[in-house]
């Protein structure tokens, strides 16, 4: 009866396992492509005016482990590094060199840098950044 019990518990963890697993590599796969902004913390403003004309991009090639996009104004692009649902944006970001008025841009890149982790809406639609704690950013897919 022991035993039996013991090979239940055993194959019960190997199912777990197995599961998360496959969990954390179909959110990957969901993460790759292209993103919109629809939500940003902390500015005191509303998301319309801090972007009026167009909003923040993002685009993840995870094959190159690069990151690319629009920050309202100009293009940036860097190096990403993704594991299970930690994120990271390795070294400084390449961004161009147009002039922007407002702060939108500002805010969303100084928010950027700020993200360690991320999750995936069930339904693969809604990606949500976190820092420390927080939601801090919300982008859906495009």
């Amino acid at each position: 009866m022991k035993k039996i019990i013991l090979l239940l518990i055993i194959f019960c963890s190997m199912l777990v396992a197995c599961n998360s697993v496959k969990t954390a590599s179909t959110e990957k796969a969901v993460l790759q492509g292209a993103w919109e902004l629809y939500y940003i913390s902390g500015p005191r403003r509303d998301f319309s005016k801090l972007y009026p004309n167009d909003k923040p991009t993002i685009t993840f090639d995870l094959k190159e482990n690069r990151v690319f996009g629009k920050n309202s104004c100009n293009s940036y692009s860097g190096t990403l590094n993704v594991d299970k649902n930690k994120i990271s944006f390795k070294g400084p970001m390449t961004v161009t060199k147009m002039f922007c008025p407002g702060e939108g841009e500002n805010i969303y890149m100084n928010t950027l840098e700020k993200i360690d982790s991320y999750f995936i809406s069930e339904d693969g639609k809604t990606l949500n950044f976190i820092g420390g704690d927080v939601i801090t950013m919300r982008f859906k897919k495009k």
